[in-house]
């Protein structure tokens, strides 16, 4: 019997704690979320509505099939920076006439939907995810261009917007624009450089430069039509493959463009009708401690996700700080690798990487589950190998040629993060749970390496050390690498695609692994030299 049994008690007071600390951090997160969500803010929108116009959120609800899920990717970046949350830019993955698209939508209510170093952080995330995904790319376009105060930031990279396009295009993966407004500068390219382009009577406005920039540089009057309306570009450039009456008509061409495009998956669910795991997904809340201060099972997480709480797990007696096994999440089959403990000892790095070539061999997708402060330190473990052995982990991990997805659940701390498939590494997706932490070593490690170097520094130097200047700059040191470490600063970053609740854990894995089977999936048998 291969179904896991679950020990979890959610009415214990452990399990009541770690619920209630993980509610008031999904609050705090809803918080930031519900302001990407509101763009520009009430004035913002009802001035756009005012002049006949949808928001981005409004164009993505009508273009995606009816009753069909989408999944927001990178909905809190520019947390914490200067620019709205969101980066002025509404993506995700969607199913437009049954096809999984990836949608990525101006919001013109925040600065005229103007390109910032957050947009265009976020913008590159979306096509490595629909490069790697095989994801038709859609893209919803109001943009005033650059955000020029922060043109430095912005225009060297954001050449890679329109390289990108081109290469989607030679790969065959399908581009198409919709340009419901402006479209101009560099922004011209977004629809010069798409495999399809609908542009919208009287609405979309599509030129190198507008109407006072060409007075000015050659002399010339025209006005906003003549020199890049949608009839001008319909009749005269044929940059407009399709002309839309309105903003309805746009989405409906839009959507039979998609149709027309005779898109198929790669490969779909082995099951066609999976059960649902045994346990209730609501239970997900009450496992993860508050502060990670005590150790956890991820096999209580796992039972709660895959399909009828059934997994096979690989050497459970062996390197038992990490779970390895097969299952299925949503009829996909899926390899988990699961921090147990927290520290990866050489047993389970090695475990590791056999189960990664184990999940090449036979074509199967790779989930990790992370909750680990790194790999052992200290003479036994150094003696014992311990650098080949995490060596040829992060070797497996690397040359993996199946799709990973990661899940920061708890820690994810040093090289442990490398091993474990970090953002780095190139997973088809990260997600973090609201009780992830992130960084080189715990906060509280850090401020004592910190406070040890410095006082070794003074005795080298025959200086006195004083200690309590030493404890206020510890203490600030440690303040500042807890927050460094938290989901939200991570997320803000682009250094995942999105902070889930737990209970979406199941739903979010089984629309990314189903994104996932757009493309071939292929193991390899190519590693690294292994060090033994």
């Amino acid at each position: 019997m291969t179904v896991l049994r679950s020990t979890l008690d959610p009415a214990a007071p452990e399990a009541r704690a770690a619920r209630q600390a993980m509610l008031e951090a999904l609050d705090d997160i809803g918080a930031e979320t519900a302001k990407a969500v509101a763009g520009g803010g009430e004035k913002a929108v009802a001035r756009h509505h005012a002049r006949g116009k949808l928001t981005a959120r409004e164009r993505i609800e009508l273009l995606l099939d009816e009753d069909a899920p989408f999944l927001e990717l990178a909905a809190l970046a520019g947390y914490g920076s200067s620019f709205a949350v969101g980066g002025s830019v509404v993506a995700g993955i969607g199913v437009v006439s049954g096809v999984e698209c990836l949608l990525i939508a101006n919001d013109p209510t925040v600065r005229g939907g103007a390109s910032n170093p957050w947009s265009l952080r976020k913008t590159l995330r979306m096509h490595e995810i629909a490069r790697h995904n095989r994801l038709p790319v859609i893209s919803l376009v109001e943009s005033g261009g650059a955000d020029l105060p922060t043109q430095k930031e912005v225009f060297v990279p954001g050449g890679a917007v329109f390289r990108n396009l081109t290469q989607l295009s030679a790969a065959g993966i399908p581009t198409i624009a919709l340009v419901f407004g402006n479209s101009t500068a560099g922004g011209a390219y977004l629809p010069g450089m798409s495999d399809h382009v609908v542009l919208i009577e009287r609405r979309s406005k599509v030129f190198l430069a507008g109407p006072p920039l060409v007075r000015a540089a050659t002399g010339e009057e025209s006005d906003d039509e003549s020199l890049g309306g949608a009839e001008m570009h319909a009749r005269v450039s044929g940059l407009a493959d399709h002309y839309a009456v309105d903003e309805p008509d746009a989405i409906r061409i839009g959507r039979r463009i998609v149709a027309r495009l005779n898109w198929r998956k790669a490969a779909g669910p082995v099951t066609a009708a999976p059960r649902p795991p045994r346990y209730a997904a609501d239970e997900l809340l009450a496992i993860v401690p508050p502060g990670l201060k005590a150790p956890f099972d991820p096999r209580e997480v796992i039972a709660r996700i895959v399909d009828d709480s059934d997994f096979d797990e690989v050497k459970p007696l062996y390197g038992s700080s990490l779970v390895t096994g097969w299952a299925q999440l949503h009829g996909y089959p899926v390899g988990i690798l699961a921090n147990a403990r927290g520290v990866l000892f050489s047993a389970e790095a090695q475990k590791a990487a056999q189960f990664i070539q184990l999940a090449n061999r036979s074509h199967t997708p790779l989930l990790f589950l992370h909750n680990t402060t790194g790999y052992m330190v200290g003479a036994e473990y150094e003696q014992g190998g311990i650098i080949k052995h995490g060596a040829m982990m992060i070797n497996a991990v690397s040359n993996s040629t199946v799709p990973h997805i990661s899940l920061l659940i708890g820690n994810s701390y040093g090289a442990g993060h490398y091993g474990m498939c970090g953002r780095a590494y190139d997973p088809r997706f990260v997600f973090a749970w609201p009780s992830a932490r992130s960084a080189v070593m715990g906060a509280q490690q850090l401020a004592d390496v910190t406070t040890m170097v410095s006082r070794a520094s003074a005795l080298a130097q025959g200086k006195p050390f004083d200690e309590d200047a030493a404890q206020v700059l510890r203490q600030a040191i440690e303040q500042q690498i807890s927050a460094e470490a938290m989901p939200m600063v991570l997320s803000g970053l682009v250094y995942d695609d999105g902070i889930i609740d737990p209970r979406d854990t199941r739903d979010v894995l089984g629309l990314a692994l189903s994104a996932i089977h757009t493309a071939p999936v292929s193991g390899t048998d190519a590693f690294g030299v292994f060090r033994m």
